[in-house]
This record gives C-alpha cells, sequence and structure tokens, in this order.
C-alpha cells in the first residue's frame, strides 16, 4: 500500500490509515471488526490511559490516549462504511453540545464557580435530554459504567434535591444498619436476600465514601494491591521458614498474615 512517510502525523492521517485498514486489500482482522467485537477494546484502553494518568507517566498517556483514539476512529469509519455518519459528524455533535453546554460562556447566563458551571451544565442536560424528573436523569447515567461509579452519580444526583443524610455519620449509621440486615439475611435469608443486602452494603459504602470525598473505586483497587503486597510478604516469610503456603493451615497462615500487619505498621 503506498502511504506517504512524513516526519509528524496528523489527525486527518489517522482517519485515512484507519480507511485503508478496513478497505479491500486492508488488514484482515480491522476487516472483520464490529462495534460489539471491539467493545472490551475499548474499555481496555480507556483504562490504561487511566493507569498512565495514575502514574503521572505523560509518555505512556500520549500513547494510550493515541490507542483511544484510535477505537474512535475505528466506530467511527464502521458507521461512514454504513452510510450513518462520520468524524466530521461526531465533532460536530461534540461542539454542538459543548456550546449549548455552557451557556455562562456561549450564552447570556452566568457562572460565578465550578458548581454554579455544573448546575448550568447539568439544567441544560436535563432539557437537551427531555428529561422530567430526577429518576429520569439517575436512570440516564450508563448501566456500562462500573457500578461503584455509577452509584456515586446517581447519589449525587439525588444530594442536588436534597435527599442526603446530615453528615458522614448519617452514612455511617446507614452503612452499620446494612451491615445488620446482612447478618440476618445471612442467618435466615435466601440466596436472593442475601445479595440484596450486599448490594445495599455497597451503596451504602459509596454514600460514605462520597462525604469523605474519596474515589471508592481507586480505594478498592488500592485495597487490592495492598492485599497482594501483604500475601507476597507472606510468602516470602514462609519460605525464610520452610513453609509451604500451599500446605500451611488456616491457623499458620493467619499468624504470618498478623505478623506482616504488625511488621507494616511499624514502618
Amino acid at each position: 500500500m503506498d502511504f506517504p512517510e512524513k516526519a509528524k502525523y496528523d489527525f486527518n492521517d489517522l482517519i485515512e490509515i484507519v480507511k485503508i485498514l478496513r478497505a479491500p486489500g486492508g488488514c484482515p482482522w480491522d476487516m472483520s471488526q464490529t462495534h460489539k467485537s471491539i467493545r472490551s477494546n475499548f474499555i481496555e484502553e480507556t483504562y490504561e490511559a487511566v493507569e498512565a494518568i495514575d502514574n503521572d507517566d505523560k509518555e505512556l498517556l500520549k500513547e494510550e490516549l493515541g490507542d483511544v483514539l484510535l477505537q474512535v476512529a475505528l466506530h467511527a469509519e464502521m458507521e461512514r462504511e454504513a452510510g450513518s455518519f462520520d468524524m466530521n459528524d461526531i465533532c460536530d455533535g461534540i461542539c454542538k453540545k459543548l456550546i449549548v453546554r455552557h451557556p455562562h460562556v456561549f450564552g447570556d447566563k452566568t457562572a460565578e464557580n465550578e458548581q454554579q458551571a455544573l448546575s448550568n451544565w447539568d439544567e441544560v442536560k436535563m432539557q437537551t435530554k427531555s428529561q422530567k424528573t430526577v429518576s429520569d436523569s439517575m436512570r440516564s447515567v450508563s448501566r456500562a459504567l462500573p457500578a461503584l461509579m455509577r452509584s456515586e452519580k446517581i447519589q449525587r444526583k439525588a444530594a442536588k434535591i436534597g435527599l442526603d443524610f446530615k453528615d458522614v455519620y448519617g452514612a455511617f449509621e446507614k452503612l452499620c444498619e446494612e451491615c445488620t440486615e446482612l447478618k440476618v439475611a445471612i442467618d435466615h435469608g435466601s440466596a436472593v436476600h442475601q445479595s440484596e443486602e450486599i448490594g445495599d452494603i455497597l451503596f451504602s459504602v459509596v454514600n460514605v465514601s462520597r462525604f469523605l470525598d474519596i474515589d471508592t473505586d481507586k480505594a478498592f483497587d488500592d485495597a487490592c494491591e495492598k492485599f497482594i503486597n501483604r500475601f507476597s510478604m507472606i510468602e516470602k516469610l514462609a519460605e525464610e521458614r520452610g513453609i509451604d503456603v500451599k500446605d500451611a493451615s488456616i491457623q499458620q497462615l493467619d499468624s504470618l498474615w498478623e505478623e506482616v500487619k504488625i511488621k507494616q505498621r511499624e514502618k
């Protein structure tokens, strides 16, 4: 395929390359893809970009944003081929949305701070999406989002109309209440009831995190990392003492776990 070699490519080059890849004589893999076949790729690339942000790695972020942009270009090309829309239509749509949802910049409204700007955005969004009630706006929160993120967005919408706890202590008391209800469900409830109570607990945990301004998903991820690091220390300690963790008793593992916890606290 004859494609010009350049010292620096731009956005238009990306669009052209994707067209070539999916055209007859292009790449068999790219040609066979559909929206659904690369759905998980979109999610994966987005999370890798987020990881680059978390690690403050600008070079990696540049690369990962390119991967995300490729996913956008692929989906846009699929629809261009179908005669539905193309990348220009996507750009047109987002530009119009930004103008309409920033009336304090492009219109006659004002916004003296971030909260007023967000309020303007939400107000216009409800109007343009024909959302007449708060529950309508709650249902608009995508179910494809991670559940913890979705629950926080729903809670914030409820909080805006005053349906919220007075402070974090009220949210914490609700969490304790839900834990008690789970204990009852474990003792006497069905699997459906137990699942419901687990959901209520997780929803309550997000509420507490929201009051403390903690990213629940990140806190959960950090907990996973802490568990892996702690278990790695347990394996190392067990090896030093001639213990095979695969054959160790639960009492031995608990003892090693507590020992590692104490060492970590002393650091």
